[in-house]
């Protein structure tokens, strides 16, 4: 297969993969903040969240992730068998290795749900969210940079954007808090 087709099809299956990881903490916050509604509407509002939940992960994430791996893998291989250093590669890899961990631990997290027994808070989840927005900007990067990545710069800039995420989620915090109790005041 030509490698111009390879990397598309590498592409097609992250973006698609990303998508869902960004989108399933979403419903697991809906899930939990269901449990503060009447019982009626809880029920029905979490079989909902929980069969979206389950379909958005057997049919989008599990595939794209594997989509994902396969022709990643198959764009590598030049890369291994070249002489061009390559560091920034086994850097990338370990990356997708934390992201398809990631992608496990929202697995657990979705049949914790299920059953009833997760112990996740919606602003735990909301930080969790974040996660893979980080690895996102790390593996772009450094897929983008190369051999040209400077590892401190990079590290350093990858901080700095947690730091701006994790104040962007406490304002966004703040902000909710204050419009629910705005609502609740006669």
């Amino acid at each position: 297969m030509d490698y111009a087709v390879t990397k598309a099809l590498h592409i097609i299956g992250f973006v698609s993969w990303f998508a869902a990881l960004f989108y399933i903490p979403r419903l697991f916050i809906y899930d939990v903040e269901a449990e503060q509604r009447e019982p009626a509407a809880r029920v029905a509002i979490q079989e909902q969240l929980r069969m979206m939940q389950r379909r958005l992960w057997y049919a989008i994430a599990w595939p794209a992730m594997i989509f994902t791996v396969v022709f990643g893998l198959w764009t590598a291989v030049p890369y291994f068998l070249s002489d061009v250093p390559i560091g920034w590669l086994h850097v990338k890899l370990t990356l997708i290795l934390a992201l398809v961990i990631y992608h496990l631990m929202c697995g657990k997290i979705r049949k914790q749900l299920a059953a009833g027994t997760s112990r996740w808070t919606s602003s735990g989840l909301r930080v969790w969210n974040e996660v893979a927005t980080l690895l996102l900007v790390a593996i772009v990067f450094l897929a983008v940079m190369k051999n040209t990545f400077d590892m401190v710069k990079g590290m350093v800039g990858l901080f700095l954007f947690a730091v701006a995420l994790m104040i962007a989620i406490r304002v966004y915090r703040k902000a909710r808090l204050a419009r629910a109790a705005s609502m609740q005041t006669p």
